[in-house]
């Protein structure tokens, strides 16, 4: 199954869509036309649930308001370079790669530390000038064992015919895949941005043309309806499909497991600045991440006095984060737009 015109769309191209995307800071903003009330911008699905469950009442116990307002790292960023100097958004939630972005367009803004009093119970690697790291999401395959064997890593899933047709691939406005594009490039080319290695893959393998759709939560929908039975992911998105009832696993990958801190930003202009500030705390605050780490969301918790649940260890403990992969986040960002672009043209033939 294809999604022509999703990949027409360049899966979301950074300043793609942003006529359309103009339009949603209008009701963003009067949404949070009171005094103190800040608009959130967070990832859809899981995310959006625990946050709103979570942190919108302990903000009202500060006095405070929340707008969850869900969208893509991407997204965000269109739509706040959209309304410069009047943030569609006062709080974004990104990845390194949507980070450096939005720094060097000033879109974002350094934080004062002394306002979360919860910013001593992260560790230094988390106390980010921009904003604290919330959780640190680790990527790798998930897997249906119902339909396929556990696989060693990337090169399985091309080269062993028990893949074939089963496996689910998104675009590269997509973080989960591009740093798994990012590792398949080392290990077919010269190095992580020999991505002609893996287009020439796909060429290659045309049945890994199959199941290319728009999103990771739409690859979640054909995981569930036994459409596909492998896909890229994060630790998170296998635990959400768990708690479903889905059998679902996770495997770190052989060559190595990509990984991406996620931190809150106070948008630059913001005019409800201590809401944001307050929302910070409570993201970092243990009484959060006590629940964050349980399914079905199981984030990786950040805050020191949060144990670890056997779950989470399962896939990641503290002591390992160190040796996941942190990809370039600054040569993937000079180099994704064109990625994008072919891309599209591969997956429209």
């Amino acid at each position: 199954m294809k999604d022509f015109p999703i990949s027409r769309r360049r899966f979301g191209q950074l300043l793609a869509g942003s006529a359309a995307a103009a339009m949603l800071p209008v009701s963003l903003r009067a949404m949070a036309a009171d005094k103190g009330r800040a608009v959130a911008a967070t990832f859809p699905g899981t995310w959006e649930d625990a946050y709103r469950t979570v942190l919108t009442p302990m903000l009202q116990k500060e006095g405070y308001g929340l707008t969850i307002a869900p969208a893509m790292a991407q997204d965000q960023l269109a739509k706040v370079m959209a309304s410069r100097g009047n943030p569609s958004y006062d709080a974004l939630l990104m990845s390194p790669g949507q980070m450096t972005v939005a720094v060097q367009n000033n879109l974002i803004q350094k934080i004062d530390p002394t306002r979360l009093k919860n910013w001593h119970l992260i560790a230094p690697d988390f106390q980010g000038e921009y904003g604290p790291t919330v959780t640190v999401e680790v990527n790798g395959i998930a897997y249906n064992p119902d339909l396929v064997p556990r696989p060693r890593g990337y090169k399985d899933l091309f080269e062993n015919p028990a893949y074939k047709g089963l496996v689910s691939w998104t675009g590269f406005a997509s973080n989960t895949a591009v740093m798994a594009y990012t590792e398949i490039a080392k290990l077919y080319g010269s190095g992580p941005d020999d991505m002609k290695a893996v287009f020439d893959l796909f060429r290659k393998y045309p049945e890994q043309m199959k199941n290319i759709v728009d999103s990771t939560n739409h690859q979640m929908t054909l995981f569930q309806q036994g459409e596909i039975a492998v896909f890229m992911c994060s630790t998170g998105n296998v635990a959400r499909l768990k708690s479903l009832g889905m059998n679902a696993e996770f495997v770190h990958p052989e060559s190595g497991s990509p990984a991406a801190p996620v931190n809150i930003h106070l948008a630059s202009g913001s005019r409800n600045a201590d809401a944001v500030y307050a929302y910070m705390d409570a993201a970092i605050s243990q009484a959060a991440q006590d629940r964050f780490k349980l399914p079905p969301a199981e984030m990786f918790p950040t805050n020191s006095e949060v144990a670890l649940t056997p779950e989470i260890a399962a896939y990641v403990t503290r002591e390992q984060l160190k040796t996941l992969v942190y990809p370039d986040w600054d040569s993937i960002n000079k180099n994704r737009d064109a990625w994008i672009r072919e891309f599209d043209t591969l997956v429209a033939g």
